[in-house]
């Protein structure tokens, strides 16, 4: 089965975070003048990432009942997703909630209390999410208190153990840098960007900014222009980063700590950790209003929920000066487009080929927008413009040649597909979902079987469990005549994607060869009641009706029989 490619481009808000959840059944519309209804109300709103209502309904049923337990830490934790000053008001009451003990650390960092902060932050529990933050806040309110040798030595013994070694390392670099010791802040860089393995947005920055106020102009230089060579739509903001090359992203104690908690947050989303990753980038936002990485962070979240209209929300706030500002416009696209407001992500993304000439993000968003509404021929006029400005093809560029040549594909323009298909596999050999589309597409021109097994066999291998793969592999030993193995393994794709239309269809097609007549029948009926390809609807009428035909046929031939 062929895949389509999306561009790697929030969150349910789980109260367990500090409490239990209270269970909700199906209830009249809550009087919100009364207690049960402000709870019911500001509760509803927290697990759809309202947090604003959330927080007016919460803080309103606090203060009918300030004795519940329950209810404050609701209404604090509403209230900091908010970004409200009443979280703040609210923490000192909460002393073994470790939220607001970071909160309330965040103000004594604020207000140059240094010691207070280390200590609040030095009597956090070692456990959990706070373990791994805990050494770097402790580090950054010992640098703000001068004591530069005392916040190496806490960073120390995580340089070399810790799972999260790199990010260890990159704030005792940025430590370094803040206090002005070059010589450790250039071991501790490089060691960071030797264990990250790779770059990303906000690493390459750092070791840019680190480079250009060194005076190696064209190592830094070097380092953004890698960023926008990786096929990433953080490519967009090279042009802005350049402008800013020699600005120092970390100048303060209470910036650094905000990285220490931008860093986590980013990290837990990769686990899957997404709700306290919010926390954590609203921390971010509580020391540092402006740090747009953070507000990207929060945006992502909303969207992983689709939350979609918080999501622009989180971004509303950003200027246009800020250098991340391509970026978050790019994102704003997408987000658009996601909440059903797709003229204006088209309109939107339209502005920012225009303004960033150079760059191929905006036209490879474009042209994936416009595939998904099957406008191909304008999907591929845009893939042409992003392929236009690349260059030199890269490895990271493989999507641009995959997503055409679907365009191509579905365009029924398939010499130029298959050379696309081709240009990506060369740019990117054995990634598994081109040689599935690629594959799949020859089986189902009957071409190249052998070679299309050996391709579908060595993504399987790579992607052990993913159903549209197998229905490929299954597809192709049904064309190669072996229709045992081919039911076995569309069998198998069916268990793993059970509501795919077109792997149903397959099963039903092995089945009919088979011999499994009433079998067939009914996989043909469920693939029609799965929403197939517009296309694939007459094919899969007609073998319904043969399938249906034969079976009353044999109905009556067996009472004939008796």
């Amino acid at each position: 089965m062929m895949q389509m490619v999306s561009r790697p481009r929030g969150v349910l808000l789980a109260i367990t975070l500090l409490s239990a959840c209270a269970a909700r059944n199906a209830v009249d519309p809550p009087d919100p003048s009364n207690l049960y209804g402000d709870f019911l109300i500001g509760t509803y709103a927290a697990d759809h990432d309202d947090f604003e209502t959330a927080a007016t309904a919460l803080l309103a049923a606090h203060e009918k009942d300030p004795s519940s337990q329950d209810i404050l830490e609701r209404a604090f934790l509403a209230s900091l997703l908010d970004g409200q000053p009443e979280a703040l008001r609210l923490a000192p009451q909460l002393p073994q909630n470790a939220t607001a003990q970071l909160l309330l650390a965040n103000e004594a960092a604020r207000a140059g209390d240094w010691d207070r902060a280390a200590a609040r932050f030095d009597a956090l529990p070692h456990e959990g999410v706070t373990q791994l933050v805990q050494p770097l806040l402790v580090a950054w309110a010992e640098q703000g208190a001068g004591r530069t040798d005392a916040a190496e030595a806490t960073l120390r013994p995580y340089l070399e153990r810790s799972q999260l070694r790199a990010v260890y390392l990159l704030h005792a670099a940025l430590i370094a840098d803040v206090a002005g010791r070059g010589a450790d802040a250039e071991r501790f860089y490089q060691a960071a960007a030797q264990q990250y393995g790779g770059l990303n947005l906000r690493l390459g920055q750092l070791l840019a900014s680190w480079k250009a106020r060194q005076g190696q102009m064209a190592e830094a230089t070097n380092i953004l222009e890698a960023l926008g060579r990786t096929g990433d739509p953080i490519g967009i903001v090279v042009p802005t980063l350049m402008k800013h090359i020699t600005a120092q992203p970390i100048a303060t104690p209470t910036d650094g700590m905000a990285e220490a908690y931008l860093a986590l947050g980013a990290s837990l989303v990769q686990q899957n950790e997404r709700e306290y990753s919010m926390v954590l980038a609203r921390l971010a936002l509580d020391l540092r209003p402006d740090f747009t990485a953070a507000r990207l962070l929060m945006a992502d979240n909303f969207a992983a929920a689709k939350h979609f209209h918080a999501a622009l929300h989180a971004l509303a706030r950003v200027p246009e000066s800020d250098p991340y500002y391509p970026l978050v416009q790019l994102r704003r696209a997408s987000f658009e487009n996601q909440a059903g407001e797709s003229e204006e992500a088209i309109a939107l993304l339209h502005e920012l080929i225009a303004e960033y000439p150079s760059r191929p993000e905006a036209a490879a968003e474009l042209g994936d927008i416009l595939r998904e509404k099957n406008r191909y021929a304008e999907a591929i006029a845009a893939y042409n413009t992003a392929i236009s400005r690349i260059g030199e093809p890269q490895p990271g560029n493989w999507v641009l040649f995959f997503a055409r040549g679907i365009a191509y594909d579905r365009s029924h323009e398939w010499e130029k597909a298959e050379a696309d298909l081709k240009e990506a596999l060369r740019l990117a050999p054995n990634q598994p979902y081109v040689l599935n589309y690629l594959a799949y597409s020859w089986a189902e021109q009957r071409r190249n079987l052998t070679e299309a097994r050996q391709m579908l066999e060595a993504a399987l291998r790579q992607r052990s469990d993913d159903g549209a793969i197998i229905d490929s592999l299954g597809w192709v030993l049904f064309r190669q005549g072996d229709i045992r193995g081919a039911v076995r393994m569309l069998e198998r794709a069916a268990e793993l994607e059970p509501e795919d239309a077109t792997i149903n269809a397959h099963l039903g097609d092995a089945y009919w060869a088979d011999g499994a007549k009433l079998q067939a029948a009914y996989q043909w009926q469920l693939a029609l009641t799965l929403k197939p390809d517009p296309e694939d609807i007459p094919a899969l009428k007609a073998k319904l009706r043969e399938a249906q035909l034969a079976l009353s046929g044999q109905t009556a031939a067996n009472e004939q029989a008796r």
